[in-house]
């Protein structure tokens, strides 16, 4: 059987959204679990747009909130793979809030892995990532210095 292969364009996306009292903590800012779970959302379209298939949130590798977002923001959120292993992805979600004058402030970035699935809900070897730029080279080496970490975590965390 011949292997796939996909390019980091390929499964791309993003999404935009109004940030609504209803998002909001006590402070008038985005609750961080509702950021958390656009981000999953986000990532989930990625990867199932990278495997062709059902997949699963595996791990949330990195999560950072360097700025605050508040009700009445335009956030968007951008997310790729960086990174493939036999059955896992690798995504990045990046975040922006959008203001006038201001094309995209970066406020968030998040590496999250992914496990392909097969109709059964056992692991599924994904396909191969096809890297067409410097950048998503320098990418895929970092994520798979991070997927070697996560790796030894899981080891020494849950005795895997």
């Amino acid at each position: 059987m011949e292997e796939i292969h996909r390019t980091v364009a390929y499964s791309k996306v993003q999404q935009i959204q109004i940030v609504m009292p209803q998002h909001s903590n006590s402070v008038n800012r985005l609750f961080g679990g509702q950021l958390m779970a656009w981000i999953d959302l986000v990532a989930s379209v990625v990867a199932l747009r990278h495997c062709g298939g059902h997949c699963t949130t595996a791990s949330v590798d990195y999560l950072s909130f360097e700025k605050p977002i508040y009700v009445k923001d335009v956030i968007v959120l951008e997310g790729c793979v960086t990174y493939v292993g036999g059955t896992s992805m690798e995504i990045r979600v990046d975040t922006f809030v959008e203001k006038p004058g201001i094309v995209h402030e970066m406020v968030n970035r998040a590496y999250l892995t992914f496990v392909g699935l097969d109709e059964s809900g056992h692991p599924l070897r994904v396909p191969r990532l096809d890297l067409q730029t410097d950048e998503e080279r320098s990418e895929w080496e970092k994520g798979a210095k991070r997927a070697e970490v996560r790796r030894e975590r899981r080891k020494s965390v849950m005795g895997l």
